[in-house]
């Protein structure tokens, strides 16, 4: 056993021993030896041994109603105690001559390997200092901890790292110990699931949170490392200004299929990221004050501050100054519009500058150390985060601006917008856009539907151009439809460049994108007034649920090639935006290998990409795992840039078509013309009880009807939650064997050898297969499925079967993750804990289906805490 499993199984016992004493103390010691009898008969069950499956059985079968609750939260909490020492071990104190972590010197790596091949120096660091990262954070209902929990088990991790030190007394290690057990202890006394289900606003200030509590540090740690790792291998520096990685949010501003989300909830966002940028930029110039007090100063300086024996601290006075009466506006403004005062920040470079004085004083006068300190760390801040903190992206279904266009042309006499076609829109909306009259009469009283579309871009008008990201399309599928916004946008009073961004989705969109984008820059005045780069989102939940993964990863695939080809062409800077969720079936994975196995070319030095759910709490919600998931982005951003993947063969291609099609023919087999899948899933699943459960402020479906009608996200958390997941593999096992057969194993080999997006694709595929469990799927259908609908749950678990078998094949290995025993160790620990989980989910699934029960009661709340336990346990579930 390596030192670092035996370090983390410590403790993972450690806080297991505290919790199990936490529910003596609540419950006593009968309550206890129940638990552990489950916790023994689940391990022995997965050693192979009847007697323990049986233990396993019973116990769980004599739980009374009352006792459901306490049951699932233990081991639901210990799940997350699991985490939280897992997480803490992947940033612990490293003994003198152990290795950092990968995540921690891949950038240093990185450089060397450039400069050995010939690279540059001075072009490499400016690269570095032009590199455009953004990371857009995401609400979605796969994150049901409660804020309040969250900070528990922070708080929890800094008591690991308090322990993890070898000069501590008794006395320091007994104090640890007892606050260790008063945080489990408070973790244990407070309700893990929210009783309502939270508002836009609420996601918004959680996500604020986590700039708060965990990237306001990160950043400029990272970008202090960064600088010094670039003038150690080039000679140069960082420029104060870059900001390599910035920060977006949809969270108040995503109203696909989202009635919660209202033009009044946006601008509400808008101004509570104002005030919660000025808060934290106060309690930084607070600090800073507090060092700067030296006296000599720049004449430069001086003239600034007046006849004044602190300069720096002067000039930092006025600053405050005007930080707190724009907080006070903020705040003053969410009640209704007020007008700032000439004392309100209304530009980012009007909080850099004075701070940018003090810097270049403190150098010339001979204190560039002090100045490379906390007043680096400010400016840094202030260029990723800005005034506004992130920049707030909208994103709205094409059928709803079309709609909205449709009730204005029936309007004015025009006809049905939507009845037209492409050319007809075309030319409605390019002969619009340039006529310098208004569209609307003052009198239009539009729809409900149409006054919300209207208000919407009203509200982007009136925002400063620094506090918007993109206008997201989704759904969309032609020229027009990002026309369609530009016309709405104009009406609404605007009067500056905006990136208005189609985002396809489905396997027919991301085909046809390329005619779409072609057709878009092929306008002379859309052309013309282009500013910054075309940006086009590839949306990956929506084409893995239409087609299955093998298909979609192809088509998204093909799709960004031929965009890249076609803005060269057009010689437009490309920006692609990925939509990606947490899971393999949303596009998920480990986001360094995926960037490197991005098309050649398509990651030109920038890179945006969605960060969803819970995985940004699993990725950026500590400030050190923040710290090394951000350098993976750099880092691979750099390399995918400087060191691009090699184009496919055309042998490879011709195998990737047939895979796809092979892939696509059975996913869409079952999912879509199995007569018998939908009523299965609903039963086998907890899909129609995830719909009912506090989870996230958006509905679980965009409409009524079946599997079609289904967000992605619900789709893929409701196979995860019984381990089949099937989104994420169904397809690949008949395209895989289909290829076998035909005795192609050599050109698949050769595929996963040399080209990056193929080896991704199996790695990830393997990933979620050792995850999946057909045992623990068969006792879903046990216990929920009708008899008649049984045999199409075997299919689909042989299916799976297969789905390893071929991996194993074509990995070589006797065992799925053999190459990687840590991940292998983690997943059999988890399982210990997360078999009994599953058992009394389905267990209350069954229940709950057969009687009448009342929101919030013992049963729903035992329900919702196995779900939230599952995903704790499988991490990447949503």
């Amino acid at each position: 056993m390596t030192q670092i499993d035996a370090r983390l199984r410590e403790d993972v016992h450690q806080l297991g021993e505290l919790l199990g004493t936490t529910i003596r103390e609540q419950y006593g010691d009968a309550f206890l030896d129940k638990i552990e009898r489950i916790r023994k008969g689940a391990k022995a069950a997965r050693q192979g041994s009847a007697d323990g499956a049986r233990q396993l059985s019973e116990t769980l079968d004599q739980l009374n109603d009352g006792e459901l609750l306490p049951v699932a939260r233990a081991f639901n909490q210990f799940l997350n105690l699991a985490n939280i020492a897992e997480q803490y071990h992947r940033v612990r104190r490293r003994d003198p001559g152990e290795a950092k972590p990968f995540e921690n010197r891949i950038l240093d790596e990185l450089l060397q390997r450039l400069l050995a091949d010939g690279h540059d120096r001075e072009a490499l660091a400016r690269q570095v200092g032009q590199l455009d990262i953004e990371l857009v954070l995401t609400a979605h209902p796969t994150e049901v901890a409660r804020r309040t929990l969250i900070q528990k088990y922070d708080a929890i991790s800094a008591q690991l790292a308090e322990q993890d030190h070898r000069d501590l007394s008794d006395a320091e290690r007994d104090a640890i110990a007892g606050r260790l057990q008063r945080l489990i202890a408070e973790a244990w006394h407070t309700e893990e699931i929210r009783r309502v289900r939270p508002t836009p606003v609420d996601e918004a200030k959680w996500g604020f949170a986590v700039i708060e509590n965990s990237l306001w540090q990160a950043v400029p740690t990272v970008l202090r490392k960064a600088d010094q790792t670039l003038q150690r291998e080039t000679g140069l520096r960082l420029p104060l200004q870059a900001a390599p990685i910035r920060f977006a949010s949809w969270m108040g501003g995503d109203r696909d299929g989202n009635p919660n989300v209202t033009a009044k909830v946006t601008r509400e966002v808008l101004l509570l990221a104002r005030w919660m940028a000025a808060d934290l930029y106060l309690r930084d110039i607070d600090s800073l004050a507090a060092e700067l007090s030296m006296q000599q100063a720049s004449d430069e300086l001086r003239t600034r501050a007046g006849d004044s024996a602190e300069p720096y601290r002067a000039l930092l006075k006025g600053l405050r100054e005007r930080l707190r009466a724009t907080r006070a506006w903020a705040h003053e403004s969410l009640a209704g519009p007020v007008k700032p005062s000439a004392a309100v920040l209304s530009h980012n470079d009007e909080l850099y500058e004075p701070l940018h004085l003090c810097y270049r004083s403190l150098h010339d006068c001979g204190m560039g150390v002090i100045a490379d300190g906390p007043l680096l760390d400010f400016l840094r801040r202030v260029s990723t985060f800005g005034l506004f903190l992130v920049r707030l992206d909208v994103r709205q279904d094409a059928a709803r601006h079309a709609a909205a266009l449709g009730e204005i042309t029936e309007y004015l006499g025009l006809g049905r917008y939507q009845e037209w076609d492409e050319e007809q829109r075309l030319v409605f909306l390019q002969t619009e856009l340039s006529s310098r009259r208004p569209l609307l009469p003052a009198d239009f009283c539009p729809a409900e539907d149409t006054a919300e579309v209207l208000a919407t871009c009203r509200e982007v008008a009136a925002a400063p151009a620094a506090s918007l990201g993109s206008y997201v399309i989704s759904m969309a599928g032609a020229a027009s439809d990002v026309l369609a916004v530009q016309l709405l946008l104009k009406e609404a009073g605007l009067r500056r460049a905006m990136r208005v961004v189609p985002l396809f989705e489905t396997l027919a969109d991301l085909d046809n994108a390329p005619t779409a984008i072609e057709r878009l820059l092929a306008l002379p005045d859309y052309r013309a007034q282009l500013q910054g780069p075309q940006e086009v989102m590839i949306g990956y939940s929506d084409s893995a649920k239409d087609a299955g993964t093998t298909a979609a990863a192809w088509a998204q695939y093909r799709a960004q090639e031929s965009l890249v080809d076609i803005c060269q062409r057009h010689e437009v800077e490309l920006l692609l935006f990925h939509g990606r969720g947490g899971t393999v079936g949303r596009g998920g994975g480990p986001a360094h290998e995926a960037i490197l196995s991005q098309p050649p070319g398509s990651v030109n030095g920038s890179f945006r990409t969605t960060e969803q759910g819970e995985m940004i709490r699993f990725k950026f919600g500590m400030p050190d795992i923040a710290e090394q998931n951000l350098n993976l982005y750099l880092a691979a951003v750099l390399e995918a840039t400087l060191m691009p993947p090699p184009a496919p063969e055309p042998a490879w291609r011709a195998q990737m078509d047939r895979l796809a099609a092979d892939g696509v023919a059975a996913y869409r087999g079952v999912v879509r013309e199995h007569p018998q899948f939908v009523e299965y899933f609903r039963q086998a699943t907890p899909e129609q009880e995830l719909g009912r459960l506090p989870l996230g402020s958006r509905p679980a479906k965009r409409r009524e009807g079946g599997v079609e009608s289904l967000r992605a996200i619900p789709w893929i958390f409701a196979w995860t939650q019984t381990r089949l997941m099937l989104p994420a593999w169904l397809g690949w096992e008949a395209a895989l064997s289909g290829a076998l057969e035909r005795g192609e194993g050599e050109l698949l080999q050769d595929m996963r050898e040399h080209w990056p997006f193929f080896r991704t694709r199996i790695d990830m595929l393997e990933m979620v297969l050792a995850k999946a469990d057909e045992s623990i799927a068969s006792l879903y259908d046990e216990r929920l499925v009708d008899a008649e609908l049984r045999p199409l749950g075997a299919h689909l678990r042989d299916l799976l079967s297969q789905a390893g078998d071929v991996v194993l094949g074509l990995t070589g290995q006797t065992q799925l993750l053999a190459h990687s025993a840590e991940t292998l160790e983690f997943i059999t620990v988890r399982n210990t804990y997360l078999d009994p989980l599953h058992l009394l989910q389905a267990e209350l699934l069954a229940r709950s289906r057969r009687r009448e029960h009342e929101a919030g009661s013992a049963l729903e709340q035992a329900l919702l805490v196995s779900v939230a336990g599952i995903a704790a346990g499988l991490r990447n579930t949503g």
